[in-house]
């Protein structure tokens, strides 16, 4: 190719037409790009977010709705001196800025009080390891019962004076109370109850009565007196 040919498609006005309709594209995409990202995002839009912290749900609901905002239960929790459905906590905070359509998670208040499993520690542990257990899983430990039997083991647990099992449902309300031996009995210790003997002797009359002693009775005779009966024999001078 020639010099005077190069330069003449360089400057040509077929080519250069073509360069500038690239650049409008390009320039078009961009700013198609940068809008469009904030339009979805809501770019420069803020809405602070109202307290909603103990009103029901409903009334929570409308509140946010009103603002463009949007509610999720993430959790629910117990409080006793507050009403069932009542919001005890949300996310994001009150007062914070946020954009349109933003979900708040709330946590509402249960109807009822959360219940507990009882663990597997009657008979099967001792009270320390009992106690700390019970507490650790958020039960309400009350005075310890004492009971005869091995020193500081568990020997039941009770709420509202029943006797409770493992695996039953507790509420968390509820006081638990747990029964400990004493320490005045071991468990390795064991009582043995022997039946007294009586003993009877066949030749004797059947009025013989028969005594807690082996070998012992006495007849009806020498039960009437203590004293024996005998002959005086006078012999020759």
């Amino acid at each position: 190719m020639k010099a005077n040919e190069f330069f003449r498609k360089i400057f040509s006005l077929r080519l250069w037409a073509n360069l500038a309709a690239m650049l409008v594209v390009v320039v078009l995409l961009c700013l198609g790009v940068k809008f469009g990202i904030d339009l979805y995002t809501h770019h420069g839009e803020e809405i602070e977010v109202p307290d909603i912290k103990h009103k029901l749900f409903a009334d929570a609901e409308h509140i946010l709705e009103a603002k463009g905002l949007k509610i999720v239960v993430s959790d629910t929790g117990y409080v006793k001196t507050l009403q069932p459905d009542c919001i005890l906590e949300q996310s994001p905070e009150p007062g914070k800025d946020v954009k349109s359509g933003r979900v708040i998670y709330v946590v509402i208040n249960s109807s009822h009080s959360p219940m507990l499993t009882i663990p597997d520690i009657i008979d099967n542990c001792s009270y320390r390891e009992a106690r700390a257990k019970l507490t650790a899983m958020g039960f309400k430990v009350g005075p310890t019962e004492y009971i005869p039997g091995e020193k500081d083991w568990v020997y039941g647990l009770k709420s509202k004076g029943k006797l409770l099992r493992t695996g039953q449902k507790v509420s968390v309300n509820d006081m638990v109370i747990l029964q400990v031996g004493d320490g005045m009995r071991d468990m390795e210790d064991s009582v043995t109850y022997a039946e007294p003997e009586y003993y009877f002797d066949e030749g004797e009359d059947s009025t013989a009565q028969p005594m807690r002693q082996s070998g012992e009775y006495y007849t009806g005779a020498e039960q009437e007196s203590d004293v024996d009966e005998f002959e005086v024999v006078t012999g020759p001078e």
